[in-house]
């Protein structure tokens, strides 16, 4: 059976049946429980689970993320909440120092099996440190799992699986994306950890995105079928570790690619994937491979998002510039 609801739904539903199913998971973080999160994707969950596996958190990203970790090498299967991404850089030195590297330091005795969520992205109108996309930051720690749903359907499935696994996993929720509505299938799984996702097949072009942007890469894509140009679309999903074979697999089919993301261009996900993607497959390639981002700087104020980030028409003549090669 499959209905319409909106990311953050998504999440919720993957949280309550996740913590039906298995007592020990339990969720964390500032105002998830009596205030149901700050964008209500933790609500209602306080009632059906009770305070001692919904646990309001002081103001401490560090703490959250400390105690998360503690539960998890423990027996615990901990979802904690961060509020904005914005607010997650305190919680570094735990997740860098302790989480990623938990089984390694305990050649395998130990595991931490703990989910961090946090909002990131932009299209909101508040200041820089609630509206940033800084998901290299997380990518670029070996010992995690780093991934970005766009839609319900992989919200849901990507919550459920990274509730399951037993090494820790960042979740990156676009926030424009939480009140958008698409279909979800609680009982089919489309996305997975580690896997890339094709939403559509195409021959001429490989346009890949992740979070926000892809809604901006789906109407690109409609655009340029219009004009009779076929594109491949394709969710990266996984930031950390990246689908490379699949990747691969479209370029060696296409030929030309374009890499879209909200974040800055330098030392970014874009610009790795970019580097790496345009030595395993430059013999087939017919031009370079093109990176659409923000510029290297600090968000602005709202009222200048338009100019800041990534819009259609400059996705759009990006592509139009790597199909005329």
């Amino acid at each position: 059976m499959s209905n319409t609801v909106t990311l953050l739904q998504a999440v919720n539903a993957a949280l309550s049946f996740s913590m039906a199913q298995d007592d020990s998971v339990v969720v964390l973080g500032q105002d998830v429980g009596v205030a149901g999160g700050v964008f209500r994707v933790t609500d209602g969950l306080l009632p059906q689970f009770g305070p001692d596996r919904v646990i309001d958190m002081p103001l401490s990203e560090a703490l959250i993320a400390g105690s998360a970790i503690g539960m998890a090498v423990n027996g615990l299967r901990p979802v904690a909440e961060f509020q904005f991404m914005g607010f997650s850089y305190t919680a570094l030195d735990q997740i860098i120092n302790h989480a990623s590297r938990i089984s390694t330091r305990t050649r395998g005795k130990k595991s931490c099996p703990l989910v961090i969520r946090m909002p990131f992205g932009n299209h909101i109108r508040a200041p820089e440190h609630h509206a940033e996309s800084m998901e290299s930051l997380f990518a670029h720690i070996p010992g995690i799992k780093v991934v970005a749903p766009s839609c319900a359907q992989s919200a849901y499935d990507l919550t459920l699986a990274a509730i399951q696994d037993n090494n820790p996993v960042v979740i990156l929720e676009p926030l424009s994306q939480y009140h958008i509505k698409s279909p979800l299938s609680v009982s089919t799984v489309s996305y997975s950890l580690s896997h890339s996702h094709t939403i559509q097949s195409g021959s001429d072009l490989t346009l890949i995105s992740w979070g926000s942007m892809l809604s901006h890469c789906r109407r690109v894509t409609e655009q340029l079928k219009q004009q009779g140009t076929s594109i491949e679309l394709i969710d990266l999903v996984s930031l950390a570790p990246i689908d490379v074979p699949a990747l691969v697999a479209s370029l060696k089919k296409t030929g030309r690619c374009v890499i879209v993301q909200e974040s800055c261009l330098h030392c970014s996900v874009a610009s790795s994937l970019a580097s790496q993607l345009q030595s395993l497959v430059f013999p087939f390639l017919r031009g370079p491979i093109s990176v659409v981002s923000s510029p290297d700087a600090v968000v602005p104020y709202y009222q200048n998002t338009e100019y800041f980030l990534p819009s259609v028409a400059d996705i759009h003549s990006s592509c139009l510039e790597a199909l005329s090669h």
